[in-house]
């Protein structure tokens, strides 16, 4: 009997399930493509040691599981209070008719069960599915070969995922139980009976506190963008907290000014049912200020995770081809341990022959001068510019390299030379803030003083360049000096050993040189060496790109969803709860066109209002992100932005259309 009425149940209220289903359903297949990754993964030829960021990419994606459970979970207990409030005058009924607490509660678990299970079911129909696309984009972070890849189903996905929303749902399951047993006949008999009295706040107050709370937030946005150079660990938090409190009383002061402003505008409050729309809005924000906070909050968590992402992704891709011209890369760090200083004589007198390995490769040396410090190259302005760069290391002394081997390594990474005119250096850099700080030093003209030679620089300004191959820009400065500056006096600092392989097999070759350094190191006091390779950059940048993509993704998608869920229901409830206030516009004359009106507006505003302050968070917050992954190059955002805007607009418009006309259809029902 209870089986055939939740049955009959559904079926009726298939429009009031549609966002719980669709939410439930969308969690599912996101929580199983995430962690179907390593499965997927499997079924393609990979190294050992994109393996090995494989498993570490599932290890982080398994624990941002606990915490992405967790926020749904939460967004299922809020779904079911909208649920159980629509349902009410139903409940009464049952009860007057004689129906038990017990009753209901097993209707009720017999209903979210059948719910549960339908988009359990269908979620991971859908994220099967999702799956096989991720598997193409993570075949092209990796580089890997598909030829082996076949349709798969990961188990250990579908497991976890059952466990974990089989426990939401049970929680969900006792949530509901104790709803039903605290319910009393006369308030359910009441509820749709209720006119919420809408409190307006005292208007100065609001405009006062939204002055205030916008002169913060303004001086947050300061300190993590034009402060930037000057932000401390301490500044930051301060400024998050700020930011987080600043955005509470602004919705806190929007809801009490909203409705007066109105208002106060007779024209336009007086015309049509602006009186009923906007007095509807002002009740909807009055009583979310603190859910409107955690959504305008996560939606801005959402936009800059993802467009960071995609953006760390993008410009890894991009750098690796500009930054990585050569195969190999040999450094040794000089020190009195190693007077020789001449690696290819050692290699001679171990019999250890790297450079048969190579087609061509470039020896050479940087060097150091202990008084020319960044700080002497500014000059006069040092003082100033410490104080607004204090992440800058003034008192390092600067890398120094001969015009000649500069150039010979150019030709090596098909890059142009330089062409340096005698007494004069060129400063390459190709670090954003630093070449700033540099250029500005540079156009004054000031001359230096290197190995007791006074230069003057060529240009005005820094030329783009860098001596190691790797992914990311992090040159902060290298003088290229005339040859005949540098003596055999002059202190080493660094030796090179770049080159590319003679064979094709790329990765033999760098085994082959790797066992090659690791026997020389092992019969030679070397100073610190480091070698690293192409291969290696790829590796590592895929790593990279692979977790920041997938986490971003991970959570960004989450805490969209969970927005547009929140938002969607609270609509939705309230919609059910002003079903009589329609009734009564439609028996004094309202046209029913301009009754869908007034409910797309109020449904629209509801969702903008905090998609609005998100944006205006999201122009600092990525502002502030492009100065700190500008090592990655990240100027340009546009790519990342855009793709990021599709998918709020995918997501976030999906709940808003759905809202829209699920509404739209409660608000038709007693018409």
């Amino acid at each position: 009997m209870l089986f055939k009425l939740s049955i009959s149940n559904i079926r009726r209220s298939l429009r009031d399930y549609a966002i719980y289903f669709f939410t439930l359903m969308i969690g599912v297949s996101v929580f199983y493509v995430f962690n179907a990754i390593s499965g997927q993964a499997a079924m393609m030829k990979l190294d050992e040691s994109s393996y090995e960021i494989i498993d570490l990419l599932s290890t982080v994606l398994s624990g941002i599981s606990i915490f992405v459970a967790g926020v749904l979970g939460l967004l299922i207990v809020y779904a079911s209070r909208f649920l159980m409030k629509r349902r009410k005058r139903e409940f009464a009924l049952y009860m007057t008719l004689g129906m038990g607490k017990g009753s209901i509660s097993r209707l009720l678990l017999i209903e979210t069960g059948i719910i549960g299970l339908g988009s359990l079911a269908a979620g991971l129909l859908v994220g099967i599915g999702l799956s096989q696309l991720m598997s193409a984009l993570v075949a092209n972070l990796f580089e890997a070969d598909m030829t082996a890849y076949k349709f798969t189903v990961s188990v250990k996905a579908i497991t976890k995922t059952i466990l974990y929303f089989g426990v939401m749902y049970f929680v969900v399951m006792i949530f509901n139980s104790i709803v039903v047993t605290k319910m009393k006949l006369i308030d359910l008999m009441q509820s749709g009976k209720r006119s919420e009295q809408i409190k307006l706040k005292n208007p100065i107050v609001c405009v006062v506190i939204f002055i205030i709370s916008a002169i913060a937030l303004g001086a947050a946005y300061y300190t993590v963008t034009a402060g930037y150079q000057d932000l401390s660990r301490a500044k930051f938090i301060g400024s998050i907290i700020t930011g987080a409190v600043s955005t509470f009383f602004i919705f806190w002061s929007v809801s009490g000014m909203l409705l007066r402003t109105v208002m106060s505008m007779k024209g336009m409050y007086f015309r049509s049912l602006n009186s009923f729309t906007f007095r509807q809005i002002s009740s909807k924000v009055n009583t979310m200020v603190m859910s409107m906070t955690m959504i305008c909050l996560m939606l801005f968590v959402t936009i800059c995770m993802l467009a960071a992402a995609f953006c760390i992704r993008n410009s890894l891709n991009k750098n690796i081809k500009e930054l990585c011209p050569a195969d190999y890369e040999l450094q040794f760090y000089l020190n009195d341990h190693y007077p020789e200083h001449d690696v290819m004589k050692i290699v001679e007198e171990e019999g250890i022959d790297i450079t048969e390995d190579f087609s061509e490769y470039v020896h050479f040396y940087t060097y150091m001068d202990e008084s020319l410090t960044f700080e002497k190259i500014l000059g006069e302005d040092a003082e100033e510019i410490k104080k607004s760069n204090s992440m800058i290391m003034f008192d390092h002394p600067e890398y120094i390299v001969k015009v000649s081997d500069y150039n010979d390594l150019m030709r090596l990474y098909g890059r142009d030379e330089l062409e340096l005119e005698k007494d004069s250096f060129i400063v390459t850099c190709n670090f954003k803030s630093t070449k700033e700080v540099r250029d500005r030093t540079l156009d004054k003209g000031d001359e230096i003083n290197v190995f007791g030679r006074t230069l003057r620089s060529q240009y005005d300004d820094t030329v783009d360049g860098f001596i190691s191959i790797g992914s990311t820009k992090t040159n902060e400065g290298i003088i290229v000096v005339p040859d005949d500056v540098i003596t055999e006096s002059s202190p080493l600092e660094m030796e090179y050993f770049i080159g590319n392989y003679l064979s094709d097999d790329k990765d033999t070759a760098e085994k082959t040189v790797n066992n090659k350094i690791n026997e020389l190191m092992k019969n030679q006091n070397f100073g610190a060496c480091m070698f690293t390779s192409r291969q290696e950059v790829n590796r590592n940048s895929a790593g990279l790109g692979a977790i920041a993509t997938f986490v971003g993704l991970y959570v960004g998608l989450v805490f969209l969803i969970a927005s547009g869920a929140i938002l969607a229901l609270k609509e939705l409830s309230e919609s059910a709860d002003s079903v009589g206030r329609y009734e009564m516009l439609r028996k004094i004359g309202a046209d029913e066109k301009d009754l869908n009106r007034s409910l797309f507006r109020q449904t629209g505003i509801f969702f903008l209002i905090p998609l609005i302050l998100a944006v205006l968070h999201s122009v600092f917050g990525m502002n502030f992100a492009v100065k700190t992954l500008e090592v990655f190059g990240a100027e340009d955002m546009g790519l990342s932005i855009t793709v990021t805007s599709l998918i709020l607009a995918l997501i976030y418009g999906g709940y808003f259309l759905i809202t829209f006309f699920s509404s739209k259809s409660i608000i038709k029902e007693r018409k």
